[in-house]
């Protein structure tokens, strides 16, 4: 039988009904088309999503749900957005998720506390995700989700092959400054907490101990900018002392940035007198005085093998692991020959 119905005006209230009898086919068809069922002619598809478009017609997600036992949207789980690593994360893994036809569903979570980052799980597995990406864990929390959720894919930047990228950027910064002739180096460490603190913190040990230098002095900072400036007045004091770090490599560029402002408050000239090298490359670090030296991370690429390797472990039924994304060295002006 024709249905001669008229179409809805308001366009949120187009439903599938409507698409069908647009196009011309089954709400079967149309449904299978939403949930790209591999059976359809290309023809009919093109005719389905035609009048999608026409119609202004929004897919419903808890509609496709029923039909695919999928929402094709993954959690994120952030701890801390206003540090750099972390909001570039989540813009990377929101792009990357866009590419892959998904989308990102966020919860913040307060990383040293294994009942809030639980919590913001069970949200996000609550409004249906598909699986869970977890952005600069502790150890404890990480720990934590995973045994309460073994049947959940999970995908930690800062584990695994994300670790390996981490030690080995670091790594990176202490032979730039060895290469220049530094034999007494310095570290300012994150919280040790942190996964990706320990991780740059064993690459530094590790290129240290490698070339047969000592791995002092050493001071840990919370990642912020005033930790490096609440820092440099030791750093400074070890710097001017006999024997003292003719450099100093910081866990990440916001650490780097206090001490540089602090280094030029307490007339210690950088790289005259101390080299510093940071790690992230923030947006502003060729604009730092002098400009500083740092580790660029592949945030892009990161976040995209994050996505892929999650939705391969979503139909799968398996764990997501990705390959190790590789860090580079920035050579600005902050870092120079050992005087």
């Amino acid at each position: 039988m024709d249905d001669t119905r008229p179409l809805p005006a308001d366009p949120t209230r187009v439903g599938v009904r409507d698409v069908a009898r647009v196009a011309g086919v089954s709400t079967q068809t149309v449904s299978r088309v939403i949930n790209e069922h591999p059976n359809i002619r290309p023809e009919t598809r093109d005719r389905v999503l035609q009048a999608i478009a026409a119609l202004g017609y929004r897919v419903n997600n808890a509609a496709r749900t029923l039909g695919t036992r999928t929402t094709r949207t993954l959690g994120v789980i952030a701890s801390d957005a206003t540090l750099y690593g972390p909001a570039v994360g989540i813009a990377a893994l929101e792009a990357a998720a866009r590419h892959a036809g998904r989308w990102i569903a966020t919860a913040y979570s307060d990383a040293s506390d294994e009942a809030s980052v639980r919590d913001a799980a069970d949200r996000l597995l609550g409004q249906g995700v598909d699986g869970l990406i977890v952005l600069a864990p502790h150890a404890a929390t990480l720990t934590a989700l995973t045994g309460a959720h073994p049947g959940v894919a999970i995908a930690a930047l800062h584990t695994g092959p994300g670790a390996e990228q981490q030690e080995a950027g670091a790594a990176l910064a202490i032979s730039h400054l060895i290469e220049f002739g530094h034999r007494r180096i310095g570290r300012v460490a994150g919280p040790e907490e942190w996964l990706e603190a320990r991780s740059r913190e064993a690459g530094m040990r590790r290129a240290l101990e490698g070339a047969g230098l000592e791995a002092e002095p050493h001071w840990s900072g919370d990642w912020a900018a005033a930790a490096g400036a609440g820092l440099a007045g030791r750093v400074a004091a070890a710097v001017r002392a006999p024997g003292g770090p003719t450099a100093v490599a910081a866990a990440n560029d916001q650490m780097a940035l206090g001490l540089l402002r602090a280094f030029a408050e307490a007339g210690s000239a950088v790289p005259a007198d101390v080299s510093v090298v940071g790690f992230d490359d923030v947006a502003d670090a060729a604009d730092y005085r002098p400009p500083l030296t740092t580790v660029r991370q592949d945030f892009d690429a990161l976040g995209s093998r994050a996505v892929a390797a999650l939705v391969e472990g979503i139909e799968a039924g398996a764990p997501a692991a990705f390959e190790t994304v590789p860090t580079r060295l920035v050579v600005r002006a902050s870092t120079a020959p050992a005087r």
